[in-house]
């Protein structure tokens, strides 16, 4: 396998194990308590976030294993539609990885959005609301970044 192909790859399994830690803590009361942090703090969005860039590294590896290189600018659409254009139009890979990419993407710029407007409020009660709200699609993204990432390495490891 090539070098940057694993390196991808190892990326891609230690934005899971990180998504997994900050879910982990985020429901955690002891752990929370460990780390000194408030009760209510959590770090769902950051879920979310380490989700998206286990997929997205998935992707960059498995598009290198054809040659295919993603740089910047625009590396996040770029490696999505060219993941579309060589293993889901060519009918590689099941469309359900794609989509499964494609709600994420959608997610992590969600997110980017509320971050932005959410930084100039002040109050506890915005900002647990916000956190909690954010419990559900944290739980969703982890699991289609497992489901997402343990299929391309199937299939980089089978080429």
């Amino acid at each position: 396998m090539d070098s940057m192909v694993e390196i991808y790859l190892n990326r891609a399994s230690n934005e899971i194990l990180a998504a997994e830690s900050l879910n982990r803590l985020s429901e955690n009361q002891k752990d929370k308590k460990n780390f000194e942090l408030a009760s209510n703090i959590t770090f769902y969005s950051s879920v979310i976030s380490h989700s998206y860039y286990s997929i997205f590294y998935s992707a960059k590896a498995i598009l290198l294993t054809t040659g295919i290189k993603t740089e910047a600018p625009n590396v996040h659409k770029a490696t999505l539609d060219k993941f579309k254009e060589k293993f889901v139009d060519n009918g590689i890979l099941d469309v359900k990885l794609l989509e499964i990419y494609k709600k994420l993407i959608v997610r992590a710029d969600d997110l980017l959005e509320i971050y932005k407007i959410e930084k100039g409020k002040r109050g506890n009660f915005t900002y647990q609301t916000i956190a909690q709200a954010n419990k559900e699609p944290a739980n969703e993204s982890l699991q289609n970044a497992k489901f997402f990432v343990a299929n391309i390495n199937k299939v980089v490891k089978n080429n």
